[in-house]
């Protein structure tokens, strides 16, 4: 395998939007209830009042991450499917299925450890991302940039490096007037 591609996801960018979640749906014509691509809130801490001065002071955080099939390196699904339907694609890594060799039985959903997997009630197959051969929407729709779709490793095993998107300025990332109204 020449390259490993994926996601790379920036949460200190992800806003919520969810218009990857959008933007997936609408190009892979996913019904209600069934998406490739879920954006993720982690919230927490609370107020607590300062013993000494009596102040009230807050701990609260929130963060959002934009999450898909992970295209794993050693994929689970892969080694589950008694079909070989699931295979992982030498020139890029990614991991795709054959759906004329899934037969449905769902031993893909239950290995992966991501919870990634879809399932097409209408086909009978399984289904997942598949980085929109390369062009993945997701990607060219989000206003803040959070995510990439890159190649993440190359056989030396080095981390490839954040490529900039061009139409959000790096300095300016935090600064959407969309995002951030």
């Amino acid at each position: 395998m020449a390259k490993q591609y994926g996601f790379l996801i920036d949460a200190s960018r992800c806003t919520g939007c969810r218009t990857c979640e959008v933007a997936c749906k609408d190009k892979n014509n996913l019904p209600v209830g069934r998406n490739f691509r879920h954006v993720l809130c982690f919230e927490g801490g609370g107020w607590r009042q300062d013993r000494a001065t009596g102040a009230w002071r807050t701990d609260t955080f929130a963060y959002y991450v934009s999450v898909s099939c992970n295209h794993c390196e050693d994929p689970a699904c892969v080694k589950a499917c008694p079909t070989k339907a699931h295979f992982k694609r030498k020139e890029d890594g990614l991991v795709l299925i054959e759906r004329d060799k899934c037969i449905g039985c769902g031993l893909c959903q239950k290995a992966c450890p991501w919870d990634m997997m879809s399932f097409d009630r209408e086909k009978q197959k399984a289904s997942k991302c598949f980085l929109c051969d390369g062009e993945p929407k997701c990607v060219k729709a989000c206003p803040a940039a959070a995510l990439t779709y890159m190649p993440w490793k190359d056989r030396s095993g080095e981390p490839a490096r954040r490529p900039t998107h061009g139409y959000l300025p790096e300095e300016n990332a935090n600064q959407c007037s969309v995002c951030h109204g």
